[in-house]
């Protein structure tokens, strides 16, 4: 038996049909998976009210997506839920990649200390789910999660769109400002709009298997080319929480769906893998790799999100994490021209970002893909030369490709950022990279959300506009100033990671706008102006 236990949650009738007191929020999301509860989470975090539309009333069935990134562990500890999935999941950082019987290297995916957050943690989307809900019930003011309401009409307006919503007690129209579109792949929003992918199908296909079992296999990310136990094909093994395993095996294009996933042609591909041991299947699918996306996320007043606006091969965890960020870079830019405090226009630079993002995972996909199942004779004698020599040779390493691991897409060059001038530190368009800022306190812990400042053994210019963040860093105990956050650099990670003498613009989602050697209030307040799509 499964070791989730799956609980329905409750149906409500909802307002417009009850006559109850209206919940008018300016945002309806459609899709409460891990991508549409974020969004709702991160809506609600800045104030703004938003209705949540299901079609279901459980967390997803099986594991799906398992492996969550450092980057968006950073976002769900911003919004409140890292916690409980850092004590749930399997954390690793390890990955051993094995031609044949024979190991050809190994891998450390975060080789330095000073960071809060692993480098993955492995635990199954309907944990994620369940966490996200839970918190998502510390807002009832301003989230109202509706659950069996299938939205079954979608009508762009001018200045909002009007839904269309079926459910057990009947059908009602919900008008709202803006729709964010999280219902996946098989999206009905893309599908009500005439909107269709854009990309390439692979002639590939993927058997995923849970297994519960006992087993003393490490946790660490194992991926055969070639294994002894699946010939002339590839795998992999992952561990999750509650004793359950997740394999992975290619299957060929040829190979039927439908019969692959019976217990009886499953079992025996297991049991050749996991050896004379007992265990039980818990969850069976079979996958197409795809590398596809919309032309645009941004439609009007709609927005797609997550596996309604692109979907990847899910070697390289690239899927969810990928979503995730999409609605981390999305959600400041749609509460800043909701409170008026930004134009419209800038919602279109999540288009600009966002598609750039994707583009990055489709990229990394498709040549992941074509590194693990050649379709040539010339492509195969290069993936196996790659193998043969990668256990002696850097250079060969850095060609072995079984899926290159999610990481924070840089934004550099794109319109919101400054371009910095010569010199050291982390450059505009990239994540925050975290460090120790003493007593067990982390940098991260003071950004998100809002905009913000922050000098690394500098002066913050005065003047800078008002509604800042402003905040120091620095290895002098006794420095303290009025109205700024003063933040210890205890192990001076700080200052090596981002250069004594910087001052950087922040954004809300932890990006940096700007790097600033020579700070002045005038400086700030263009790269500030620049950011938020003034000019």
């Amino acid at each position: 038996m499964p070791r989730y236990s799956y609980a329905r949650f409750p149906y409500r009738t909802p307002p417009e049909l009850s006559g109850g007191k209206a919940f008018n929020a300016p945002v309806a999301i459609v899709g409460a998976g891990p991508v549409g509860l974020a969004a709702a989470l991160d809506l609600a975090l800045h104030g703004i009210r938003c209705v949540v539309l299901d079609d279901n009333d459980v967390v997803s069935l099986g594991s799906r997506a398992i492996c969550w990134s450092k980057r968006t562990l950073e976002i769900f500890d911003r919004l409140g839920v890292a916690d409980p999935m850092l004590e749930k999941g399997v954390t690793w950082k390890v990955g051993r990649l094995f031609h044949r019987d024979r190991e050809v290297w190994s891998f450390d995916l975060l080789p330095e200390a000073g960071h809060k957050m692993p480098a993955f943690i492995n635990l199954q989307q309907y944990w994620v789910e369940q966490y996200l809900v839970e918190r998502a019930r510390a807002f009832p003011d301003l989230i109202d999660l509706r659950w069996k309401n299938r939205v079954t009409g979608v009508s762009p307006r001018a200045d909002g769109v009007r839904v269309t919503v079926d459910t057990p007690d009947g059908s009602y129209d919900l008008d709202a400002e803006w729709l964010i579109a999280c219902d996946g792949a098989r999206s009905p929003v893309r599908s009500m709009l005439g909107l269709d992918f854009e990309g390439r199908v692979f002639e590939e296909r993927f058997l995923i298997a849970d297994v519960e079992m006992k087993a003393d296999f490490p946790s660490e990310r194992w991926f055969w080319f070639e294994p002894p136990f699946h010939s002339g094909q590839s795998a992999l093994l992952h561990k999750q929480p509650d004793d359950i395993w997740r394999i992975d095996l290619q299957l060929g294009w040829d190979a039927d769906p439908e019969e692959e996933k019976k217990p009886e042609n499953v079992i025996p591909r297991i049991e050749k893998i996991v050896g004379d041991r007992p265990f039980e299947l818990d969850w069976v699918s079979v996958y197409t790799f795809q590398c596809r996306r919309l032309a645009k996320f941004v439609h009007g007043r709609i927005v797609f999100a997550g596996d309604s606006a692109h979907i990847v091969s899910p070697f390289g965890a690239r899927g969810g994490n990928g979503g995730i960020q999409d609605v981390d870079n999305l959600v400041w830019k749609l509460a800043m021209v909701l409170r008026g405090d930004a134009p419209e226009g800038l919602v279109a630079t999540y288009d600009e970002e966002r598609v750039h993002g994707a583009d990055e995972n489709i990229l990394n996909s498709s040549r992941a893909t074509s590194f693990m199942t050649p379709k040539t004779e010339m492509e195969r004698v290069f993936r196996d030369s790659v193998l043969d020599l990668a256990g002696e040779h850097e250079f060969a390493r850095r060609l072995v490709n079984s899926g290159r691991l999610s990481r924070p897409c840089s934004l550099a060059g794109l319109s919101l950022q400054t371009p910095a001038a010569d010199g050291s530190g982390v450059e505009p368009g990239q994540a925050m990279p975290d460090a120790p800022v003493g007593d067990g306190d982390w940098l991260l812990n003071h950004f998100g959300g809002r905009f913000a400042v922050m000098a690394v053994e500098a002066d913050i210019p005065d003047g800078v506009p008002p509604g800042l963040d402003r905040i120091l860093v620095t290895a002098d105990r006794s420095r303290g100033i009025d109205g700024v956050t003063v933040l210890f650099d205890a192990e001076g990670l700080v200052a090596a990671r981002y250069g004594a003498g910087n001052v950087y613009l922040v954004r809300p989602d932890q990006h940096v706008a700007a790097r600033l050697e020579a700070a002045t209030r005038e400086r700030v307040k263009a790269a500030l102006a620049r950011a938020t799509g003034r000019v």
